[in-house]
């Protein structure tokens, strides 16, 4: 083998002055402190600003639902409920979800936990499916001392329905189901007394 062969395939190692090492280090260092610099100008207002707290906006159900009562036909849904439960909203959809009329309340549990209450008096298998998140049933719960059909959906919510006197109910979230219950039981009390 030639000694220009010899050459050829040896890996040519390349050797840097001390004056070209010191520039290439200098890029890397500036590209690192730059990194820092604009990090911390980032957490400077992430850290003064504290996380906002979650304001739990209790809205008046009596009130509302004595309103909506004159459109709806029916006197909606305004359960008594232990302390630490409150409303966000309340409302009356006459074109609700399918095309039926609905009263609509989010009740905010003890636990920071949603259930959502639906009330019709025109409930139908589609409403009830579209109201439950199309969720697939899983059983029956009594609460209140009616039977609730159980249902459970894909994205971990629960719904429960009941019919009776005429109105069909749903209660929809992701809360426990012993704060389902409380709720249903309050539900039950409420068409009761009606």
């Amino acid at each position: 083998m030639s000694e220009q062969q010899q050459d050829q395939e040896t890996p040519v190692t390349p050797v840097l002055t001390q004056k070209q090492a010191k520039r290439a280090n200098a890029t890397v260092i500036g590209m690192l402190i730059a990194t820092g610099i604009t990090v911390l100008l980032v957490l400077i207002p992430v850290l003064l600003n504290p996380a906002p707290k979650m304001q739990v906006r209790s809205v008046d159900v009596k009130a509302t639902a004595s309103q909506a009562a004159g459109d709806a036909g029916y006197a909606p849904l305004a359960p008594d409920l232990p302390e630490g439960w409150s409303a966000n909203y309340a409302r009356w959809e006459a074109t609700g979800s399918a095309g039926v009329p609905v009263w609509e309340v989010g009740y905010v549990t003890p636990g920071m936990e949603f259930i959502r209450l639906s009330e019709t008096d025109a409930g139908n298998p589609t409403w009830i499916a579209q109201t439950s998140g199309d969720a697939k049933v899983a059983g029956e719960r009594t609460a209140g001392g009616q039977t609730w059909e159980l249902r459970d959906s894909a994205d971990g919510k629960a719904s429960m329905v009941l019919e009776l006197n005429g109105l069909t109910v749903v209660l929809t979230g992701e809360a426990d189901l012993a704060e389902f219950d409380v709720l249903a039981e309050a539900v039950v009390s409420d068409l009761s007394n009606d």
